[in-house]
């Protein structure tokens, strides 16, 4: 994959200038811009004032006596009446038994919450997903901020690797130190352009592991680990083959998949009648 070891070659024989964009599959493409053009037609609307300036200029000339009481007791009542519309809970892509889904796999968990919250959130991620670092730059803090730190959330994140670049760069958010997981994570997705798309890949991944504390031997250990890539393929092979994960990012929230990047208000929909 990135010249490191011959194994690591034979498991997943794919150039190093495969582009990012593959990682994520189209449904989840149609599905995010789907979700955008809704967002945007609400506010398309709002030239809807047109219609009161126009009544306002004859409502000015009739007399002055009659518009200085009603007036300004009709003009509150008018500016209240636009409120924002909510935002409404996308519909589930399936159902899921989340007993399966919690079920202890070949790595150890990497959660985030309260063990006991009372909504769970399963996240399959590609390290190479455009979609998945815009996720993660835009809308996990404000998750994160809402719901997993006051309790309400416990978030699982998991790996789906796309491509071989995207498993390198999560088996070494694995070696790293459990406390570094997700701040790596945060990283590799923030450079995400920098490593992705670089010609080489090998190179770009290790000077993010040096910020890390990764050295030369401790970097080229954990990329020819073969029994973590094992692993690392065998979570995507469970999500695909038994929890209908096709594309990313995908949601699994207490038993309901919801493929595709949501913004914090579209989660907010789906969590807060489950609180």
């Amino acid at each position: 994959m990135f010249r490191l070891t011959s194994r690591l070659t034979a498991a997943a024989a794919i150039s190093l200038l495969a582009l990012t964009l593959t990682a994520c599959s189209d449904s989840s493409e149609e599905k995010t811009e789907a979700a955008g053009t809704t967002e945007t037609a609400a506010p398309a609307e709002t030239p809807a004032p047109a219609e009161p300036t126009a009544a306002a200029e004859p409502a000015a000339t009739p007399a002055p006596a009659e518009t200085a009481a009603p007036a300004q007791t009709t003009a509150p009542a008018q500016t209240t009446a636009p409120a924002t519309a909510a935002v409404e809970a996308p519909k589930a892509d399936g159902d899921v038994d989340m007993a399966k889904v919690l079920e202890p796999g070949p790595l150890k968990e990497m959660a985030l919450g309260e063990e006991n919250a009372p909504v769970t959130i399963v996240e399959y991620m590609s390290m190479t997903c455009p979609h998945c670092a815009d996720f993660h730059e835009n809308n996990f803090k404000p998750l994160k901020e809402k719901y997993i730190d006051t309790g309400k959330v416990r978030f699982i994140l998991r790996e789906f690797p796309f491509d071989p670049r995207a498993a390198a760069a999560i088996m070494l958010a694995r070696c790293a130190p459990e406390p570094q997981f997700f701040p790596m994570v945060d990283v590799l997705f923030s450079q995400q352009r920098t490593w992705a798309t670089a010609s080489d890949g090998r190179e770009a991944l290790l000077q993010i592991a040096r910020l890390a504390g990764f050295t030369q031997e401790s970097f080229e250990a954990c990329l020819t680990n073969q029994k973590l890539l094992d692993d690392v393929n065998a979570v995507r092979t469970k999500a695909a083959d038994q929890f209908g994960i096709q594309s990313t990012p995908s949601f699994i929230i207490n038993g309901k998949r919801y493929p595709g990047n949501m913004s914090i208000e579209t989660m907010s929909a789906i969590i807060d009648p489950l609180l």
